[in-house]
């Protein structure tokens, strides 16, 4: 599975899947409220994590386009998402300088590193 997120002035502001190998487009996921700049498949390719300059990061069932679930504590925009390797826990860049770390089971910010001086990609 491929996915990209999406944005601009017009409003797109999607996540898209394909499949990675026929090419073939099967998925538009469109709740994010502003630009998509991030995205992180779960090792599966059963859900999706989508970061946003909405402020938000969202859960996506891949195979239904369902948003399972929001999360929500952030207050600048989302430039990246990554998964840990166990898939325990979910790490967002923001335009604030911080690392947020997530709790995936229970959808929660469990913590925001600083230390860079400027947006964190």
């Amino acid at each position: 599975t491929v996915c990209s997120g999406g944005g601009d002035y017009r409003g797109d502001n999607t996540v898209r899947l394909w499949n990675g190998t026929t090419g073939a487009f099967f998925q538009v996921m469109r709740e994010h409220g502003d630009m998509v700049q991030a995205m992180a498949l779960k090792a599966d390719a059963s859900l999706v994590y989508s970061g946003s300059d909405d402020e938000s990061i969202r859960e996506w069932n891949a195979a239904s386009g369902e948003c399972l679930r929001t999360l929500l504590g952030l207050t600048s925009w989302v430039y990246s998402v990554c998964l840990s390797t166990d898939e325990k826990y979910l790490y967002s860049g923001s335009s604030d300088k911080t690392v947020g770390v997530w709790d995936v089971k229970e959808g929660a910010l469990v913590r925001q590193m600083e230390g860079h001086t400027g947006r964190v990609y």
